[in-house]
């Protein structure tokens, strides 16, 4: 059982910058993948950034160059850095952990933060 808490959302205006964090009652270094998923309203949800136990990141494409994500093992966080926001990267933003095991995988996820970006 992995609970995960979401936070740092809020209104921004285009090309400022936002930080979220992504608290896990469980030690993340026990968690092969934690990734950051955002939904708009009408959309799919998509995944926007992960980084795997061994610290490899990946990023959409859409964020490429702008998003960082990063992880505190001390303090069971995951963060997600945002720069040079865009109008587009409004959405729920929502924290994912991803863990495989020998017979089953398992997904849990927090509740969502609102990120808006003004124009």
């Amino acid at each position: 059982q992995v609970q995960l808490v979401e936070s740092g959302g809020g209104l921004v205006q285009a090309g400022g910058s936002l930080s979220l964090s992504c608290a896990a009652s469980v030690s993340i270094s026990s968690i092969n993948d934690m990734n950051w998923y955002r939904q708009a309203p009408g959309n799919q949800r998509e995944l926007v950034a992960g980084i795997s136990g061994g610290g490899f990141t990946n990023y959409a494409d859409a964020v490429k160059g702008r998003f960082t994500i990063s992880r505190d093992n001390a303090k069971n966080t995951v963060y997600l850095q945002m720069i040079s926001l865009k109008p587009e990267d409004t959405a729920v933003y929502y924290c994912n952990a991803h863990l495989r095991r020998r017979f089953q995988n398992y997904d849990y996820w927090g509740q969502g933060t609102q990120v808006t970006v003004s124009s």
